[in-house]
């Protein structure tokens, strides 16, 4: 694609510039954003950015860099002009990827303005909306049931959280757990059928309904929930999926009970023993942990408290709450000054101090969570610690664990709208919290269907659930 317009190339070079510049970035160079961008071409996916006028069209800025949106035929004037109430506005673009790549030179001597390389949506595909309120999408509930639905039956690869007990207990990871064999690990698997039901409670409509409840019925049997729980008797199980696959479990049965719906009641009928089974697990474990495991992965003591306790209150299981309740005042009611400023880790896709927070605003009553969360990050109104508010920065997205990172950034999110909503709204911190949590968004979002199996086998949920969060 040649333009011979008078227009200097310098020029469409230094617009591209311009529209980027203001913004943050994690990617520092175009090499390194074409590297995640392409395993994305012909896709469908989701951006978050400010939506810019550029030489090329409109510009969505996400990052350093961003994704334009032109007409790829004819001229398309109105719906081009149809977006210009959005300009300089937070907005979700949603539509197949596209890439230009680097043209080589004309072969004629003329005056030629060559665009540069960049990646694209067509204007007459692409779905634009504001994101002054972040909230899912029916198209984003496609595209991300559309990855859960590729997992949860998907047995390989697979990492096992298995003590092998004798000979005959070596086996494949459907016959140990017929119902969450799929999605690369046990506690994924379990949350990308969470994901599932809620986006099927949120959009009864949607497309892929029927694929949903297929699976669904398939996987969560009344026969396939005993063994899951016959598995748990077996001993050297006690630490099995401690405490985060314990707690993404609660959560799904906690979703499935509350539907007024056939099948999700049957469901819930079908994983009460399961969920009875981590509850008592709680009730056990959890007098004799005399210490918080402060990761910023898995065995995160509050974020198996926050959904436990979600769960139980949903429930009415009043000894499981009280137990939550006694323990987390025991664990954390008396931090302060917490050592933000050490996060991230290289590997979380949790924060340690920002999940801390996320449980004790369900524990505290408003007064008593205001008062201990200005002891325990007491400089976050001044924008302290800057490695809590600022995005993580992934480097390789085909790498399991370095892909945590992107998990991080949503889960971030979800937790700083939930603290901002329980702060009043006129406190300092949480207008850092706020801003703080869209950006994290709209850095994460992108890059929940990156092409590789390390990360599609698990982001959308979090994504899911971080758009199902209010926001403040």
């Amino acid at each position: 694609m040649y333009l011979k317009i008078t227009t200097p190339i310098t020029s469409i070079l230094l617009a591209a510039s311009m529209v980027t510049a203001s913004t943050q970035t994690n990617t520092t160079t175009f090499v390194e954003f074409k590297r995640e961008m392409m395993p994305k071409v012909a896709k469908k996916i989701t951006v978050v950015g400010v939506l810019k006028s550029a030489k090329l069209g409109w510009f969505v800025a996400f990052g350093k860099w961003g994704v334009y949106i032109y007409a790829t035929g004819s001229s398309d004037g109105a719906r081009m002009s149809s977006l210009n109430k959005y300009e300089g506005q937070m907005v979700r673009a949603t539509g197949t990827l596209r890439y230009f790549p680097k043209p080589a030179p004309p072969p004629e001597p003329v005056i030629v303005a060559v665009p540069p390389e960049h990646f694209y949506f067509d204007v007459n595909e692409v779905e634009v909306s504001s994101a002054s309120s972040l909230s899912l999408t029916q198209a984003e509930a496609s595209h991300f049931a559309r990855l859960a639905l590729k997992c949860v039956t998907k047995e390989f690869p697979n990492k096992p959280d298995h003590t092998i007990n004798d000979a005959p207990d070596v086996r494949g990871p459907r016959a140990m757990h017929p119902s969450f064999y799929g999605c690369f690990d046990w506690h994924s698997t379990v949350h990308g059928h969470w994901m599932l039901v809620r986006l099927l409670r949120l959009f009864p409509d949607l497309p892929e309904g029927s694929d949903i409840r297929a699976a669904l019925n398939g996987n969560l049997s009344a026969e396939n929930i005993a063994a899951e729980v016959a598995y748990l008797k077996q001993p050297n199980r006690a630490s099995f999926e401690r405490t985060y696959g314990w707690a993404w479990l609660l959560k799904l049965l906690e979703e499935v009970r509350g539907w007024n719906d056939a099948d999700g009641q049957r469901w819930a009928r079908n994983l009460e023993p399961l969920a009875d089974a981590f509850a008592a697990n709680y009730i056990a474990f959890l007098p004799k942990q005399n210490y918080p495991i402060r990761t910023g992965v898995h065995p995160n003591t509050a974020f198996g408290l926050a959904f436990a306790l979600d769960y139980a209150r949903a429930v009415g299981d009043r000894k499981l709450e009280d137990l939550i309740v006694e323990r987390s005042r025991t664990y954390f009611a008396h931090d302060v000054n917490y050592p933000g400023a050490w996060e991230p880790g290289g590997e979380d896709f949790f924060s340690p101090a920002l999940l801390e927070a996320d449980l004790m605003r369900r524990v505290l009553d408003p007064a008593e969570f205001r008062h201990w969360f200005d002891r325990f990050l007491p400089q976050l109104a001044a924008g302290i610690p800057k490695t809590l508010l600022q995005p993580a920065t992934v480097t390789d997205r085909s790498d399991p664990k370095l892909v945590h990172l992107d998990g991080l950034n949503l889960s971030r999110s979800w937790c700083m709208r939930s603290i901002a909503n329980a702060l009043p709204p006129t406190d300092p911190a949480r207008r850092m919290l706020v801003e703080s949590a869209r950006i994290h968004l709209s850095d994460a979002l992108a890059h929940v269907a990156s092409g590789d199996y390390a990360g599609e086998h698990w982001l959308a949920s979090f994504a899911v659930y971080l758009l199902s969060t209010p926001e403040p």
